[in-house]
């Protein structure tokens, strides 16, 4: 059975009010609740203000147009489901206009359910709705983390980064509307396999695709300020989603195009074109770096030295908190975890980077990442790869030789979820973590090369195919199966 927060009772669903912490409509919350999301109208429009005992929180979403009647879909994703079941839901959006299924976790701002448009007819598009109650939150601190979330939010458009189709604010609610990864988040997947850590491509896939969202985020001001596995969700085929953004802020952003000499190797490859330029490449770089902050936040493993001193720090730390989501990754713990809190404060900024073995011998890919991290976990944030030039620096190290950056989303990701048929449906059922497993070390892109070049001869009868051969392979299968139905007929 569908929750609707429209007919919700208190005493028929004292589980579900436990966890959304939603009170009774009878007591203050009120159903008439207003949305400020792409879909706007051509009436004048404000944002709504929220008036809780501590102060007044104003939840304005700049980016959105308030003098648009159409709807407004994102570019990378104005094909999806979700923005056709909404354009053709009621306006305004209402909560009452949602179907709450089931919870799908909470953090320590906020609650997140499975939903679903009521208008919408079966099988219908998931999204996850994030809600916050601004009654409970416990400082003024929290209130401009609400604001950075919303901030954030509201000026993201890229694959690896969630979308906001709708904000809906109720009474001392605030609502968002994203979209629903069923895969889980990374930290899970990382629990499920023996020893907590990745094989090196299986590490290689997410980093990069991690290190894109970052470099998205940086390009538009946003130090992200919250990276570990928890905060990477995997969406439905398999490539991730970087989910949290209220602990990040805003800082001014000066893009600029640098002239890069290029090594023997690379002057080699462009020696053909014959350019007027041929021993150097123009390279873009967007990085705030004159961003600059002195709250402590985030999780106490990824914090930076200058975060732990207070100091104060600036770009630089997403750049740390990278390098240290690729050791665990690698490894299966953080590189500097301590018995206690306070312990692994005083690693950040004394113990000594170490890599324990991982048995089976030492190649030159394990290598590279290993220097990879140490230029990240570098304590003097001057010093720190990507501090100055951002993403771009990072993406020309020898660990990421061989990424084909414009076509990473062609690549076929490690692992691809399950989706039950009840939850591909209204959801239900509950869903159960299931995944399939490829082949760790078979990244190919279209039949080109993937992200590693692969030295081991592959297992599996499919991955002998290869992806070129597939199309052939299942047209021989059908005529196989044509010709055996004819048999049977004679």
């Amino acid at each position: 059975m569908y929750l609707s927060l429209e007919t919700m009772e208190l005493e028929e669903n004292k589980d579900l009010l436990s966890l959304t912490q939603f009170p009774p409509a009878e007591l203050d919350l009120s159903l008439s609740f207003t949305s400020t999301s792409s879909f706007t109208t051509s009436s004048n429009s404000t944002s709504s203000t929220f008036t809780t005992p501590r102060s007044s929180l104003s939840l304005s979403l700049p980016s959105f147009s308030s003098n648009s009647s159409t709807l407004s879909p994102h570019p990378h994703s104005s094909h999806s489901p979700q923005w056709h079941s909404l354009s053709s839901s009621p306006f305004p959006l209402q909560l009452q206009h949602l179907y709450l299924i089931r919870p799908l976790g909470s953090g320590h701002l906020s609650k997140v359910f499975l939903c679903r448009l009521k208008t919408s007819p079966s099988p219908s598009p998931l999204f996850a709705l994030k809600v916050i109650d601004l009654n409970t939150l416990p400082s003024e601190t929290s209130h401009s983390h609400v604001l950075a979330e919303a901030r954030a939010l509201a000026s993201l458009d890229h694959p690896f980064l969630p979308t906001l189709y709708a904000r809906i604010e109720a009474s001392h609610y605030s609502c968002f509307l994203i979209d629903y990864c069923p895969g889980g988040d990374l930290h899970s997947l990382l629990r499920r396999r023996p020893h907590s850590r990745l094989p090196l491509a299986a590490a290689r896939f997410y980093s990069a695709e991690i290190l894109l969202a970052l470099e998205y985020l940086h390009s538009l001001g946003f130090v992200y300020r919250d990276l570990k596995p928890e905060n990477v969700l995997i969406q439905s085929d398999g490539h991730v989603m970087l989910s949290d953004f209220d602990l990040s802020f805003i800082a001014p952003v000066s893009p600029k195009v640098h002239r890069r000499r290029l090594n023997r190797q690379n002057q080699q490859q462009k020696k053909e074109k014959r350019s007027n330029f041929e021993n150097e490449e123009l390279e873009f770089v967007a990085e705030p770096d004159t961003a600059f902050s002195k709250d402590c936040v985030g999780t106490h493993e990824y914090l930076s030295p200058e975060m732990v001193t207070g100091a104060g720090h600036g770009n630089a730390v997403d750049w740390w908190a990278f390098g240290v989501f690729l050791y665990e990754l690698l490894y299966g713990r953080t590189p500097f975890k301590g018995p206690t809190k306070e312990a692994t404060l005083k690693n950040i900024l004394n113990k000594e980077l170490r890599f324990p073995s991982l048995g089976g011998g030492d190649d030159d890919d394990m290598a590279n990442a290993r220097d990879l991290i140490r230029r990240l976990v570098e304590r003097d944030p001057r010093r720190r790869l990507g501090a100055t030039r951002g993403a771009a620096e990072i993406k020309r190290h020898p660990f990421f030789k061989g990424v084909q950056w414009p076509l990473i989303r062609c690549v076929t990701p490690p692992v691809v979820p399950i989706v039950p048929e009840a939850e591909k449906g209204d959801g239900t059922h509950t869903v159960k973590e299931t995944f399939k497993w490829g082949s760790w070390n078979n990244m190919t892109c279209g039949g080109r090369k993937g992200l590693i070049k692969n030295k081991k001869k592959k297992k599996g009868f499919l991955s002998k195919i290869g992806l070129n051969n597939m199309g052939l392979f299942c047209g021989l299968l059908r005529l196989k199966s044509r010709n055996g139905r004819k048999k049977e007929k004679k």
